[in-house]
């Protein structure tokens, strides 16, 4: 099987990176390493991602640092410029991994040898109706985000061979601007060396739905983000706009967002911790997961939770 690197750009996330990097490390199949870049952060997020790593030594947790220019891409460039296995996953600081992804990742690009870069569906681990939520965005992602025929890879749950990323890592775009969708340029600029992206319902995590708990105009904004990221490469087209979908949802997702987060403060419940809790302790019973000593308070935390 191929080996994975996951890489984490960081900026301010000290709220949930302790998180994401229990779930990128609680895996079926260990992940090559994990490479958190912190880009500035004036947070605790060193402190905290240092102290992963002293609690978690055998997890091979990296924490390096991109401060000489501020912004995600130059962050994410650095750190798969850094990445050394034979793949490299790229998620956000608030993804939560479902603990088979490294394994189902390294087992597309096993099996497909054309494969050059993949992605999958999202679950809302900050809203209710988890596995509702899971299939509406499976529905959505593996039938609109395309172009030119092609999947377009989604930044918070994508991976590309290290070889693909060297082949476009002089070509992406910067976008000093910051307007673009730095995740579709990179599907672009694939698609543009004929490399095969590929979608996999079975690549699966979980994402916050924060951005849904933005104003109307900075929302429609993020939007416009599609449009903007298609206008600097006429030469690629698409039949069907995600973003009109989005913005369609966005009314009852706004509406929901903090009426359910004042249910999860009242019941003490952290939502990223407690995603794939499940999962885990089958994965544990079945021995196929290292057991850790916290899992039995966490499992007290999900006992009575609403049904997903």
């Amino acid at each position: 099987m191929l080996s994975v690197s996951i890489v984490i750009p960081a900026w301010n996330e000290a709220e949930r990176i302790a998180d994401c990097l229990t779930n990128a490390t609680r895996q079926t199949q260990a992940p090559h390493e994990v490479i958190v870049v912190n880009n500035n952060s004036t947070d605790d997020t060193v402190k905290v991602v240092n102290q992963f790593i002293a609690d978690n030594p055998q997890a091979n947790v990296h924490l390096l640092s991109q401060n000489e220019e501020q912004g995600l891409i130059p962050t994410r460039n650095f750190g798969l410029n850094n990445a050394t296995g034979d793949v490299v996953g790229r998620i956000d600081a608030d993804t939560m991994l479902k603990p088979d992804w490294v394994e189902v990742v390294s087992g597309i690009f096993t099996e497909d040898e054309e494969a050059m870069g993949a992605t999958g569906p999202m679950v809302y681990y900050d809203m209710p109706a988890h596995s509702f939520s899971l299939k509406g965005d499976n529905r959505i992602r593996r039938r609109v985000f395309k172009s030119d025929g092609r999947t377009l890879l989604f930044g918070s749950n994508m991976a590309l061979r290290r070889s693909a990323w060297k082949l476009i890592a002089g070509e992406v775009c910067r976008d000093k601007a910051d307007v673009m969708h730095e995740d579709i340029d990179i599907s672009l600029h694939m698609a543009g060396r004929d490399l095969k992206t590929v979608y996999s319902p079975r690549m699966i995590a979980g994402m916050s739905a924060r951005r849904m708990d933005t104003s109307l105009p900075s929302f429609l904004r993020y939007m416009k983000r599609f449009k903007n990221t298609f206008d600097a490469h006429p030469q690629h087209s698409r039949k069907v706009k995600p973003e009109y979908i989005f913005t369609a949802l966005y009314p009852m997702l706004h509406a929901w967002f903090p009426v359910y987060q004042k249910y999860l403060q009242m019941r003490d419940i952290n939502p990223a911790e407690r995603i794939w809790i499940k999962e885990q302790m089958q994965l544990i019973e079945d021995d196929k997961l290292d057991d850790y000593s916290t899992y039995e308070d966490e499992e007290e935390g999900a006992n009575g939770e609403e049904a997903k």
